[in-house]
């Protein structure tokens, strides 16, 4: 499948649908009793090891951000489309919010205590995967958890209306936990939990938390 120029057209997706998928997400967690337990045992692995500075990768309108604040993470998010970005800056007042890519992640080697990336690699392309994983290993700390959350299947394919109607031209790629396992190890994490379920987040879903490895020098 040919995915040139995905970025852009995942970053002008989203401007055009932000307001309207901010509407259709805002009260998801409340009815997924399991995404709740599993970014609660993240919140308590960074709390366990001292806590710190934790990015929502595609934070879109920020929901997770801020129920990650609310169980006392020191998270900030970060979404490739303006549009989302000012949605969450909209309806989370007084919280961090800020543009960036994940394939180009503008943050210091070894400063996140954790990284959250919900949802948000449904539209990487697998070429681009690796990328991620290895900015997603230099930023975090040793030892650091990272939460994925993806849709579970084989297919790809093109979304071009979502949210209200509104017209969108993404990927959407989904993924087995055996591939995604296979990319995390390599670029350096073990993976710890590997979880399917069914909810209102997605009708199939897959959780991984995974932890960076230490360097090997």
């Amino acid at each position: 499948m040919n995915t040139d120029g995905w970025l852009e057209d995942t970053r002008t997706s989203y401007d055009t649908v932000a307001a309207s998928y901010a509407d259709q997400v805002r009260d998801l967690l409340d009815e997924t009793p399991e995404e709740r337990a599993v970014l609660g045992l993240f919140a308590d692995l960074v709390s366990s090891r001292g806590g710190g500075s934790v990015a929502d990768v595609g934070c879109g309108p920020g929901r997770i951000t801020a129920h990650l604040r609310q169980l006392g993470v020191d998270a900030f998010g970060i979404d490739l489309s303006p549009g989302m970005i000012e949605v969450a800056r909209r309806d989370h007042p007084g919280l961090r919010f800020e543009l960036g890519s994940m394939t180009d992640l503008d943050l210091n080697d070894g400063s996140m205590a954790g990284l959250v990336a919900w949802y948000s690699l449904i539209h990487i392309p697998d070429k681009e995967i690796g990328t991620v994983f290895k900015h997603f290993h230099r930023v975090l700390q040793p030892g650091g958890p990272l939460l994925l959350s993806f849709h579970v299947g084989d297919e790809s394919k093109v979304k071009t209306e979502g949210y209200g109607g509104h017209p969108m031209k993404v990927h959407v790629h989904r993924r087995r936990h055996s591939r995604m396992t296979g990319w995390l190890n390599e670029a350096g994490f073990t993976v710890d939990v590997r979880r399917t379920l069914t909810s209102a987040e997605s009708t199939l879903g897959g959780i991984v938390l995974a932890r960076r490895q230490p360097d090997t020098q």
